[in-house]
Protein backbone atom coordinates (compact mmCIF):
# COMPACT_ATOMS: atom_id res chain seq x y z
CA UNK A 1 0.00 0.00 0.00
CA UNK A 2 0.87 3.55 -0.39
CA UNK A 3 1.27 6.29 1.83
CA UNK A 4 0.96 9.37 -0.63
CA UNK A 5 1.33 12.99 1.62
CA UNK A 6 0.44 15.29 -1.02
CA UNK A 7 0.94 18.58 -0.78
CA UNK A 8 -0.01 22.10 -2.41
CA UNK A 9 2.30 24.87 -1.09
CA UNK A 10 2.32 27.37 -4.63
CA UNK A 11 0.65 30.61 -4.07
CA UNK A 12 -0.74 32.23 -7.32
CA UNK A 13 -1.40 28.60 -9.12
CA UNK A 14 -4.80 28.21 -10.77
CA UNK A 15 -5.54 24.44 -8.74
CA UNK A 16 -7.40 23.76 -12.03
CA UNK A 17 -3.88 23.30 -13.38
CA UNK A 18 -2.81 20.97 -11.12
CA UNK A 19 -3.37 16.92 -10.98
CA UNK A 20 -5.16 15.99 -8.09
CA UNK A 21 -4.32 13.42 -5.35
CA UNK A 22 -5.50 10.89 -7.00
CA UNK A 23 -3.89 11.04 -9.98
CA UNK A 24 -0.80 11.68 -8.58
CA UNK A 25 -1.21 8.48 -6.79
CA UNK A 26 -1.66 6.72 -9.77
CA UNK A 27 1.39 7.80 -11.64
CA UNK A 28 3.19 6.79 -8.15
CA UNK A 29 1.89 3.70 -8.27
CA UNK A 30 3.26 2.35 -12.13
CA UNK A 31 6.09 4.28 -11.31
CA UNK A 32 7.48 2.03 -8.26
CA UNK A 33 9.78 -0.80 -9.55
CA UNK A 34 11.34 -1.86 -6.81
CA UNK A 35 10.66 -5.31 -5.22
CA UNK A 36 11.17 -3.58 -1.49
CA UNK A 37 8.03 -1.62 -2.20
CA UNK A 38 5.85 -4.29 -2.38
CA UNK A 39 4.26 -4.00 0.93
CA UNK A 40 3.98 -0.34 3.19
CA UNK A 41 5.11 1.91 0.99
CA UNK A 42 5.12 6.18 1.63
CA UNK A 43 6.21 9.16 -0.08
CA UNK A 44 5.93 13.09 -0.25
CA UNK A 45 5.31 15.15 -3.33
CA UNK A 46 5.13 18.89 -2.60
CA UNK A 47 3.78 21.27 -4.86
CA UNK A 48 5.81 24.51 -5.08
CA UNK A 49 6.46 28.05 -6.75
CA UNK A 50 9.37 29.44 -8.54
CA UNK A 51 10.85 30.84 -5.21
CA UNK A 52 11.11 27.41 -3.60
CA UNK A 53 12.17 25.46 -6.18
CA UNK A 54 15.01 27.91 -6.67
CA UNK A 55 15.95 27.63 -3.29
CA UNK A 56 15.94 24.30 -2.95
CA UNK A 57 18.13 23.91 -5.98
CA UNK A 58 20.65 26.18 -4.85
CA UNK A 59 20.98 25.22 -1.38
CA UNK A 60 21.03 20.81 -2.29
CA UNK A 61 22.48 21.29 -5.82
CA UNK A 62 24.55 24.30 -6.11
CA UNK A 63 22.31 25.59 -9.27
CA UNK A 64 20.86 28.73 -8.51
CA UNK A 65 18.06 28.55 -11.11
CA UNK A 66 14.76 26.79 -10.92
CA UNK A 67 13.99 23.07 -12.03
CA UNK A 68 10.87 21.33 -12.79
CA UNK A 69 11.21 18.26 -10.10
CA UNK A 70 13.90 17.80 -7.26
CA UNK A 71 13.83 14.16 -6.07
CA UNK A 72 15.04 13.82 -2.40
CA UNK A 73 15.62 9.90 -1.65
CA UNK A 74 15.32 8.67 2.02
CA UNK A 75 17.96 6.17 3.43
CA UNK A 76 17.15 3.82 5.92
CA UNK A 77 19.91 4.53 9.14
CA UNK A 78 22.56 1.60 9.02
CA UNK A 79 21.14 0.44 12.11
CA UNK A 80 17.89 0.27 10.89
CA UNK A 81 18.56 -1.44 7.91
CA UNK A 82 20.77 -4.06 10.74
CA UNK A 83 18.31 -4.77 12.64
CA UNK A 84 15.99 -5.57 9.25
CA UNK A 85 13.55 -2.54 10.77
CA UNK A 86 13.66 -0.62 8.04
CA UNK A 87 11.30 2.62 7.27
CA UNK A 88 8.80 2.46 4.32
CA UNK A 89 9.48 6.02 3.66
CA UNK A 90 11.08 6.56 0.16
CA UNK A 91 11.86 10.17 0.07
CA UNK A 92 10.19 13.11 -1.42
CA UNK A 93 9.70 14.75 -4.72
CA UNK A 94 9.30 18.73 -5.05
CA UNK A 95 7.75 19.94 -8.33
CA UNK A 96 7.08 23.41 -9.45
CA UNK A 97 3.93 24.31 -10.92
CA UNK A 98 5.17 26.92 -13.21
CA UNK A 99 8.00 25.41 -14.65
CA UNK A 100 5.98 22.32 -15.64
CA UNK A 101 2.99 25.02 -16.83
CA UNK A 102 5.52 26.03 -18.80
CA UNK A 103 7.72 23.05 -20.13
CA UNK A 104 4.31 21.47 -21.48
CA UNK A 105 3.50 25.03 -23.25
CA UNK A 106 6.74 25.19 -24.90
CA UNK A 107 6.84 21.88 -25.58
CA UNK A 108 3.30 21.73 -27.35
CA UNK A 109 2.56 18.54 -24.66
CA UNK A 110 -1.09 18.21 -22.63
CA UNK A 111 -0.33 19.84 -19.20
CA UNK A 112 -1.69 16.53 -17.87
CA UNK A 113 1.03 14.33 -19.50
CA UNK A 114 3.26 16.69 -18.55
CA UNK A 115 2.57 16.28 -15.09
CA UNK A 116 2.59 12.27 -14.66
CA UNK A 117 5.93 12.40 -16.92
CA UNK A 118 7.45 14.81 -13.45
CA UNK A 119 5.81 12.14 -11.39
CA UNK A 120 6.79 9.38 -12.89
CA UNK A 121 10.64 10.93 -13.43
CA UNK A 122 10.93 12.01 -10.18
CA UNK A 123 9.93 8.91 -8.58
CA UNK A 124 12.23 6.67 -10.86
CA UNK A 125 14.88 8.97 -9.22
CA UNK A 126 14.04 7.73 -5.62
CA UNK A 127 14.37 4.23 -6.60
CA UNK A 128 18.23 5.31 -7.70
CA UNK A 129 17.65 5.60 -11.61
CA UNK A 130 19.40 8.98 -12.76
CA UNK A 131 20.26 10.37 -16.31
CA UNK A 132 24.00 11.39 -15.74
CA UNK A 133 25.29 9.40 -18.29
CA UNK A 134 24.10 8.62 -21.79
CA UNK A 135 23.81 4.62 -20.90
CA UNK A 136 21.68 5.62 -17.82
CA UNK A 137 19.80 8.33 -19.56
CA UNK A 138 18.71 6.02 -22.46
CA UNK A 139 17.34 3.03 -20.23
CA UNK A 140 15.67 6.07 -17.73
CA UNK A 141 14.36 7.72 -20.37
CA UNK A 142 12.98 4.59 -22.11
CA UNK A 143 11.55 3.15 -19.26
CA UNK A 144 9.99 6.42 -18.26
CA UNK A 145 8.04 6.16 -22.08
CA UNK A 146 7.13 3.00 -21.34
CA UNK A 147 5.10 3.37 -18.36
CA UNK A 148 3.67 6.70 -20.35
CA UNK A 149 2.52 4.57 -22.75
CA UNK A 150 0.95 2.06 -20.38
CA UNK A 151 -1.34 5.15 -18.94
CA UNK A 152 -2.03 6.47 -22.43
CA UNK A 153 0.45 9.33 -22.74
CA UNK A 154 2.56 9.79 -25.83
CA UNK A 155 6.74 9.47 -25.31
CA UNK A 156 8.24 12.72 -24.21
CA UNK A 157 11.15 12.32 -25.74
CA UNK A 158 9.63 12.08 -28.84
CA UNK A 159 9.74 15.45 -31.37
CA UNK A 160 6.01 16.62 -33.49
Amino acid sequence: MIHLDYQVAAEEVDEAELPTYEQCLKWVEVALLDDRLDGETELTIRIVDEDEIQTLNRDYRGKDQTTNVLSFPFENPPVLVDLGEELPYIGDLVICAQVVAQEAKAQHKPLEAHWAHMVIHGCLHLQGMDHVDDDEAIKMEALEAEILADLGYDSPYESD
